[in-house]
């Protein structure tokens, strides 16, 4: 179980780095194809005037939520710390209302769904986890 955990908390905290990079390398979001998702966002989110312009500040929440989280849920597997389950159920849970946010901005998507299904698998292995120590 905890082999499989540390794989997907580096798997999740590695793809929110290649987000974040994505964002960061071009903010205007046209080389990917995002430039749709900004207006949405500047649509949908408060204060699009100062959070929206380009995807550089979701590039950092992105990295901070969904990275780092994820990196600290997998050095806490690797140390075998007794919170390291309850670290991986934060993660999994922060990772499914993250994508509710997305279908609530973008609609279901396949990128999304995915990573919701990411974040229950990690919810159910923690729980698991748990239930075992």
């Amino acid at each position: 179980m905890k082999g499989f955990l540390k794989f997907m908390t580096l798997f999740i905290g590695i793809g929110a780095v290649i987000g974040a990079a994505m964002m960061w390398i071009d903010p205007s979001g046209a080389k990917w194809g995002m430039e749709p998702l900004l207006e949405m966002l500047r649509a949908k989110m408060p204060w699009p005037d100062i959070f929206f312009k380009d995807f550089i500040p979701s590039g950092f929440v992105l990295l901070a939520v969904n990275g780092l989280t994820q990196f600290a849920a997998a050095l806490l597997l690797f140390k075998k710390h007794p919170l390291a389950y309850w670290a991986v159920l934060a993660c999994g849970i922060i990772l499914m209302l993250w994508i509710v946010l997305e279908w609530w901005v973008w609609g279901f998507n396949a990128m999304s769904n995915i990573y919701f299904v990411f974040g229950l698998v990690e919810v159910v292995a923690a729980v698991v986890g748990l239930r075992k120590q």
